[in-house]
């Protein structure tokens, strides 16, 4: 039987899939034949197209590989039964406290789309706590909350952006109200923010440039998904010490290992390169020409830049 395209929701490209859940195209193709999962459709180019539902249920799937599980022992269970194993994966893990009250509060807020109300929150919680503390202690575990809640199908896609430019707002004025350093100050690493052409994710950025603006760092945020060639002319036109990436647990990691090689490759030593997220590849296989830094570690990773470059003499290179 024929399926009428047109009466169907909107699908997503293969291509589309690999950018939203962090799953390779071709380990899609893999799937596909050796677990009957998932089945696209094609579209009349005979391309393969991926309904919502097949979607929602990969995402769930690459979040229960991410917390330990094999594609081949969850992949034939339904999305409900996933995001089960999802919830109770992510409750159980060890050492993992329950979070937070004022998480689950913010959370709260997001799911019934009170916007002004969790801007007031984030903003009283910024005066009481100071900016790094904000950051480490409610920020970068609030949005791995909004995170899982999104990939377990508990938020909307855009439920999930409302918070994401919620943020952004208190941050940025947050940002803006410390003293800038000059761009020449001893002692300031010059710092390139951005992430690479296929990380549209871009909180983590916004949370290190926090980090690096209260060490006095000075700060040129490119935004998300930068081409490698824009990143190398503006490390030579800016005088970059340091490239800073960020990678979202949707970055496919093979992406990441790789675009992370050809960076290295084409700055050809002109600037540190730094990243940190939650991309497994991150964590797994650390290229030896990447400093690889969570959050918290920032203030002592750029006291380590000063003691390999004390010194700065606001001249050219």
């Amino acid at each position: 039987m024929k399926t009428n395209l047109l009466s169907m929701p909107v699908a997503s490209t293969i291509s589309d899939v690999e950018r939203d859940t962090g799953v390779a195209k071709e380990t899609l193709r893999v799937w596909e034949r050796r677990y009957d999962f998932p089945q696209p459709l094609r579209d009349p180019n005979g391309e393969r197209i991926y309904p919502f539902e097949q979607v929602h249920k990969l995402r769930l799937v690459k979040r229960l590989i991410d917390l330990g599980f094999r594609p081949g022992k969850v992949i034939q269970f339904s999305a409900a039964e996933l995001q089960t194993m999802a919830e109770r994966a992510a409750s159980g893990k060890p050492g993992q406290a329950a979070p937070h009250p004022e998480l689950q509060a913010c959370l709260a807020l997001c799911k019934s789309q009170q916007i002004e109300a969790l801007r007031r929150k984030l903003s009283q919680a910024l005066l009481v706590m100071g900016l790094t503390s904000f950051v480490t202690d409610l920020v970068a575990p609030l949005t791995a909350l909004i995170g899982e809640a999104w990939a377990c199908g508990q938020l909307a896609v855009f439920e999930e952006h409302l918070y994401t430019e919620s943020l952004k707002v208190v941050m940025r004025g947050a940002i803006f109200s410390l003293p800038q350093p000059n761009a020449n100050a001893p002692g300031a690493p010059r710092i390139l923010l951005t992430t690479l052409p296929q990380e549209r994710h871009g909180l983590g950025l916004l949370m290190a440039e926090a980090m690096f603006v209260v060490e006095g760092a000075y700060c040129i945020s490119l935004g998300v998904q930068t081409p490698l060639l824009d990143i190398v002319e503006a490390v030579r036109a800016q005088r970059i010490d340091i490239v800073a990436l960020s990678f979202s647990a949707a970055m496919n990691p093979r992406q990441a290992l790789d675009g992370l090689a050809e960076l290295h490759a084409r700055l050809d030593g002109r600037a540190e390169l730094w990243a940190g997220g939650a991309c497994a590849a991150l964590q797994r296989r650390q290229p030896p020409f990447v400093r690889v830094f969570g959050l918290a570690d920032i203030a002592a990773a750029v006291a380590g830049w000063r003691l390999r470059r004390p010194g700065r003499d606001g001249q050219p290179g």
